[in-house]
């Protein structure tokens, strides 16, 4: 049965960037072999079950997993406008050093602090000082040509 939109589908995966490096998988032993296990040392390494047209994963994946059916392997290209977008220079937001520090609650500000909005939106401190507190909005991986190594192992 081939893959359709409100299917439930469990996958692994492999992506890696242009340059071949991974920057994620359900696989652990990719995970060991590049590394990934050292950084997320507590995360469990298990296919991904999601609805396809759900939005829980980026569009350009979902739309490559439509058509497939389960036993499938197959290599998903995905351009940053299917993924997690353009990088953009709006997304990176400039603040009052006292009023961003007010906003944290007297929790230090430095380079690389990652924070949260009230609505979720993930940014990270690209630079601060007496003055002024830059934070980057876009996604980590914004920009970012995106290939997926599927294999599809369960339609529902």
């Amino acid at each position: 049965m081939a893959i359709s939109t409100g299917d439930t589908v469990t996958i692994e995966y492999t992506g890696r960037l242009d340059d071949g490096s991974v920057f994620d998988t359900s696989l652990e032993s990719v995970a060991e072999e590049e590394g990934l296990t050292e950084d997320q040392p507590d995360r469990d390494y298990q296919p991904l079950t999601v609805e396809i047209g759900s939005g829980r994963i980026i569009e350009g994946l979902e739309d490559g997993l439509v058509g497939m059916e389960a036993g499938e392997e197959d290599t998903v290209e995905i351009e940053p406008e299917q993924a997690y977008g353009e990088y953009t220079d709006d997304r990176v937001v400039e603040y009052g050093a006292d009023e961003f520090a007010e906003m944290l609650g007297g929790r230090e500000i430095e380079e690389g602090l990652e924070i949260q909005t009230e609505e979720g939106l993930p940014g990270e401190v690209v630079d601060a000082d007496d003055e002024t507190v830059t934070v980057d909005f876009n996604h980590e991986l914004a920009g970012e040509a995106l290939t997926f190594e599927v294999e599809v192992v369960a339609v529902e």
